[in-house]
């Protein structure tokens, strides 16, 4: 139970929950809380362990995964919920599925197969965490995925095609009527910018793809690095870094909080209604914002794009599309359920579908492994 009052325009805990199949009410728990259990006990959560958040291992090294990425999400999107008295057990649920449908090697693995299912409708992985929750998770008797709630699914799906919207029933008409999703939707959204911006910083400093120096041009890394030397003079190395990156994100939480408290008293929300009509309600100063994009920029240019993460983005893509291309070849060397039925064998697109569905759901290790043992002779 929550230990405070949630505000009249947050997600409220309604009993019955909106979920697609009608179970009996959470006795010990919010409907919410039984939202964020069900996640994290999940087989797509557990894998996220191996999955990478930046590419950055080029002498073998995983430094934040997908796993860390989405508790670091949710630990800065609850702490912010709490402080704007908005729901935090949805806010948390949103935060650690939002990720469930990423490819193996991150962003390089979703181009590649993106490009791959192009003739076939594409590969988003917004799209995908909902495929998980809703039809792929198998843990229950009575009904495919995981059976979360209106609310749950609509903050996964953070942004989606008209096209892909119209399809996809009431959880895509806010798309088509260009309405917001609840305040919890759009805390996490935003906490999951100021977790990977922020925690790319320390890993890319830690890998040496990243120069200090360099960061010390930007802004926000500048003004807080400045204050770590004042608290602690001379002091270098990994706790400079790490307290430099924690004031970093307490600037952009205190921020997040103190502007997005000055907009929703501007609109005056009555109700989660009033919020779908209004313009979006969670958000930064438009300084701090630029500063905030300032270092994505940065990163984008220092980290991202270093030739050393270029180096295994080439072998990730290379990875993915061989497997795709080798199992719509040869769609019996997929494992049973992978392979597409009988009276379906005439139709590429859902065999297509069903190859996404793999690959999305490998590792990076098994996606290594799997092109190992399906491409090299000494491997069978």
């Amino acid at each position: 139970m929550h230990a405070y009052q949630l505000a009249p325009y947050a997600a409220l805990n309604l009993v019955p929950a909106r979920r697609a199949f009608q179970e009996p009410p959470a006795t010990s728990r919010s409907e919410f809380g039984r939202d964020r259990d069900r996640i994290i006990h999940c087989s797509a959560f557990r894998r996220l362990e191996y999955k990478t958040q930046v590419f950055v291992n080029h002498e073998g090294d995983l430094f934040r995964t997908r796993l860390t990425h989405s508790l670091e999400v949710a630990q800065i999107a609850r702490a912010i919920a709490r402080n704007l008295h908005l729901n935090e057990d949805l806010t948390e649920a949103i935060s650690l599925a939002h990720d469930l449908g990423h490819t193996p090697f991150g962003h390089a693995g979703q181009d590649a197969l993106n490009l791959c299912m192009q003739p076939y409708g594409g590969f988003e992985h917004n799209l995908q965490s909902l495929r998980v929750v809703d039809v792929l998770e198998e843990r229950y008797g009575n009904f495919d995925g995981l059976n979360l709630t209106f609310e749950t699914r609509e903050g996964i799906l953070k942004h989606c095609s008209r096209n892909n919207a119209s399809q996809l029933g009431e959880i895509g008409q806010r798309f088509i009527k260009k309405k917001q999703p609840s305040l919890e939707a759009q805390l996490a959204n935003l906490a999951d910018e100021i977790a990977y911006n922020n925690h790319d910083v320390d890993d890319g400093l830690r890998s040496g793809l990243v120069q200090e120096n360099a960061l010390l041009e930007v802004a926000l890394y500048a003004r807080n690095r400045q204050l770590v030397e004042q608290a602690f003079p001379g002091l270098t190395g990994r706790r400079a870094v790490a307290e430099t990156v924690r004031r970093m994100i307490n600037t952009l939480v205190l921020d997040l909080i103190t502007a997005s408290r000055t907009r929703i008293q501007a609109q005056q929300p009555r109700d989660i209604e009033d919020v779908r009509n209004a313009p979006p309600l969670i958000a930064f100063t438009d300084h701090v914002r630029a500063e905030a994009n300032e270092l994505k920029q940065f990163l984008q240019q220092h980290l991202y794009r270093h030739y050393q993460v270029q180096r295994m983005t080439s072998k990730a893509r290379r990875c993915v599309t061989d497997l795709f291309n080798l199992f719509m070849d040869e769609p019996d060397l997929l494992p049973p359920d992978y392979f597409v039925r009988d009276e379906e064998a005439n139709n590429k697109a859902i065999q297509a579908r069903k190859i996404a569905d793999y690959i999305a759901g490998m590792t990076d290790r098994y996606a290594m492994r799997e092109h190992r043992r399906l491409f090299f002779v000494d491997d069978i």
